[in-house]
């Protein structure tokens, strides 16, 4: 029992201190050029990217098709996803610009709101993402990060976790056409 209590500690102690390591979205406050999703997701973009296991192996490939417009603080990101095995997905974003850089979503497969902000060139969101595998549902929690590279390229990752665990990682590049 003491070994077990003992190993919990531990266990503790190390997230505590891996939390604390993370980045937080004020060390980009001073970083150009400064992004506002309102002016990068308008028109049509084009993304590609990989899905990675939690080892680093590359479990899927995809491109994705975009189309984004704006009327106020209110934004519609429609994306279509085309995996290299052939299979398609459809995400349909509703955003929302709350003010100071702080923006909010929502979306079928996104069972919790996301809500995000942004300083110098990032923005960073989170939200639980329901994923279909194996004719079952499964719920990853995301930390999304977006970096702009310039006006018309955006890179994106975002770490997928569950039961607290990193499983796994997306990335991918966004480019306005």
């Amino acid at each position: 029992m003491k070994l077990k209590q003992g190993l919990m500690w531990v266990i503790l102690v190390l997230a505590v201190l891996v939390s604390s390591c993370a980045t937080k979205i004020t060390a980009y406050e001073a970083t150009t050029p400064e992004i506002k999703l309102e002016e990068f997701f308008d028109g049509e973009l084009f993304a590609y990217g990989i899905v990675q296991n939690r080892f680093g192996k590359v479990q899927k490939r995809f491109t994705v098709d975009m189309v984004a417009n704006w009327e106020g603080n209110v934004g519609l990101l429609e994306e279509d996803f085309y995996y290299a095995d052939g299979t398609t997905d459809r995400r349909v974003w509703r955003l929302v610009k709350e003010g100071n850089g702080v923006y909010s979503g929502t979306a079928s497969d996104v069972s919790s709101d996301a809500i995000g902000a942004t300083q110098g060139f990032a923005f960073q969101w989170g939200y639980t993402l329901d994923v279909p595998i194996d004719g079952k549902t499964w719920s990853f929690k995301l930390n999304d990060w977006m970096y702009l590279v310039d006006k018309k390229r955006l890179v994106n990752r975002a770490e997928m976790k569950k039961f607290g665990f990193v499983v796994g990682e997306i990335t991918l590049v966004i480019e306005k056409l």
